[in-house]
C-alpha cells in the first residue's frame, strides 16, 4: 500500500503513494510493450514484468540500476504474479511455480490445479509466514491453503458453495478473506486453521464481479470493490459475550429478541440475520470498470485508494469511527505525461463533514505507520536490516538502497 505500478501499452509506471496531493512517479519503462502484469517488491527496486508480446515470459529487473536480474519461461501463459520477501509465486492456468525470491530458483511446481483462467491466488506479505491461498476447485468455493515455507498443504477450507472470484490475506498472514463469483457474501477465516471468524453481506439484490479484496494493514477494516458502482469497507469486530452488559435501550432489547429468535431459525435464514452491513460506503461516478482498491495510512490519516483501468487514482478519507460515507478529497490521472494531471474537480471539494474533522481530532485512534504490524515503508523490513537466513536462502538479502539484491546469477 505504499506504491501503485501500472502496465500500459507502452510499458510499465511506478508511483509512489506518500502524499494526497502530489503523485510522485518513482520510475516509468518503455523497454517493453503491452505489459498486463507489473508486481513491485514492496518499496524496493526489485520489480516483475509480463508482457503480451511474451506472455509465457516472466522478467526480474532491478529498475534503478536498469539491469535484468534474470527471466523465466513457462509452459503457457502466465495469468498473475505474487511476491514478498522470500517467496515469488507464478500462477498459470492448471499450475503454479514457488521461487525462492533470493537466487530465483525454482523450490515447488504444484501441478494439475483445478483450471484457475482468471490466475487467482494470494500470498501473504509476511515473508515469515508465507501462506499461498488458491482454488481447490473449478465448481466450488474450496480454497487450498499452502505453506509456503514448508513447501506442504496447510490444509483445505469449504469457504464458499460457488467458485471463487477474490482471495486476501491480511499483512500478518493470519486472516484470509474470500468471495465467490456470486459476490454477496464475503467471508474471513483464520489461518492456518481455517475456522470461519466473519461474515460480510455485500449485497442480496444482484450478483457483482468482486475485483479487488484488501485488509487494512492493521486489519482492522476489510474493502471489496467490484463491478458496480459502490465499494464496501467491512469493520472486524470482535462481538464477545464478555462485553460489559448493554443499557436497556429498545434496540439492544429487540436485538436480544432477535438474538433469541435465531437459535429457532434454519442455519441458512439465521446466518443472514447475523452478518454485519458495511462500516463505510463509497459510490464510485463510473460503473463496470475494473477497479483495485488499497486500505492505507497517508499522512497520518486513514484513507481509501481506488484506482480503476481507465488510468485514475481516487483518493478518500475513510473516518475510523464512524464510518459512513466516504468522501473524495482527490483525483490523480497515471497516464499523462510525467508531471500528473490535476483535475478541476478537485478545488470543488465540499468541506469535510464535522464527524470526519472530529476523527482527526482524536489522532491516537489512528494506528501510526511505524507500530502497525507488517507495515513499514520497506515493506515490513528495516532500512538495511538484514533478513535471518531460510533454510532455502543461499544468503542474506540486504535491503540498502544500493545492494537491495543480490546480482544473481542463475
Amino acid at each position: 500500500c505504499s506504491s501503485l505500478a501500472i502496465g500500459t501499452t507502452t510499458g510499465y509506471r511506478l508511483f509512489s503513494l506518500s502524499s494526497v496531493e502530489q503523485l510522485d512517479q518513482v520510475h516509468e519503462s518503455n523497454e517493453i510493450p503491452d505489459v498486463y502484469i507489473v508486481e513491485r517488491l514492496f518499496s524496493s527496486s526489485l520489480v516483475v514484468v509480463v508482457s503480451r508480446a511474451k506472455p509465457q515470459q516472466m522478467n526480474v529487473y532491478h529498475f534503478k540500476k536498469g539491469t535484468e536480474i534474470c527471466n523465466y519461461s513457462y509452459s503457457s501463459n502466465i495469468l498473475s504474479i505474487r511476491l514478498n520477501r522470500q517467496r515469488l509465486v507464478v500462477c498459470l492456468e492448471e499450475s503454479i511455480y514457488i521461487h525462492n525470491i533470493k537466487d530465483m530458483k525454482l523450490l515447488k511446481t504444484i501441478l494439475d490445479t483445478p483450471p484457475n483462467t482468471t490466475g487467482l491466488c494470494a500470498l501473504s506479505i509476511n515473508h515469515a509466514n508465507s501462506y499461498l491461498a488458491y482454488p481447490g476447485s473449478g465448481t466450488s468455493g474450496e480454497i487450498v491453503l499452502y505453506d509456503g515455507n514448508t513447501l506442504k498443504t496447510a490444509c483445505t477450507i469449504p469457504a464458499h458453495d460457488g467458485p471463487l472470484a477474490a482471495l486476501a490475506f491480511n499483512s500478518t498472514g493470519s486472516k484470509l478473506a474470500s468471495a465467490s463469483e456470486k459476490g454477496t457474501v464475503i467471508r474471513v477465516f483464520s489461518i492456518p486453521g481455517g475456522q470461519k471468524l466473519y461474515e460480510f453481506r455485500r449485497g442480496m439484490k444482484r450478483y457483482v464481479n468482486i475485483s479487488s479484496l484488501v485488509f487494512s494493514m492493521d486489519s482492522q477494516f476489510l474493502c471489496a470493490s467490484s463491478n458496480t458502482e459502490t465499494v464496501h469497507i467491512f469493520k472486524l469486530e470482535h462481538l464477545t459475550d464478555s462485553r460489559p452488559e448493554e443499557p436497556p435501550t429498545w434496540s439492544g432489547y429487540m436485538g436480544k429478541m432477535f438474538q433469541a429468535a435465531t437459535n429457532y431459525l434454519p442455519a441458512q435464514v439465521s446466518g443472514m440475520m447475523n452478518q454485519d452491513r458495511a462500516f463505510a460506503t463509497v459510490r464510485l461516478n463510473i460503473s463496470g470498470q475494473r477497479n483495485i482498491c488499497a486500505l492505507s495510512t497517508i499522512q497520518k490519516l486513514p484513507r481509501l485508494l481506488v484506482t480503476t483501468s481507465d488510468g485514475h487514482l481516487y483518493i478518500y478519507n475513510l473516518d475510523p469511527q464512524d464510518g459512513g460515507e466516504c468522501v473524495l478529497i482527490k483525483k490523480h490521472s497515471l497516464l499523462g505525461s510525467g508531471k500528473m494531471e490535476e483535475n478541476k474537480e478537485n478545488d470543488l471539494q465540499p468541506p469535510l463533514p464535522q464527524s470526519y474533522a472530529a476523527t482527526v481530532a482524536r489522532q491516537s485512534t489512528v494506528p501510526s505507520t511505524s507500530t502497525m504490524p507488517g507495515y513499514s515503508e520497506d515493506g515490513g523490513a528495516l532500512r538495511g536490516e538484514v533478513i535471518p537466513e531460510h533454510e532455502f536462502a543461499t544468503g542474506p538479502v540486504c535491503l540498502d538502497d544500493e545492494n537491495e539484491f543480490p546480482p544473481v546469477s542463475i
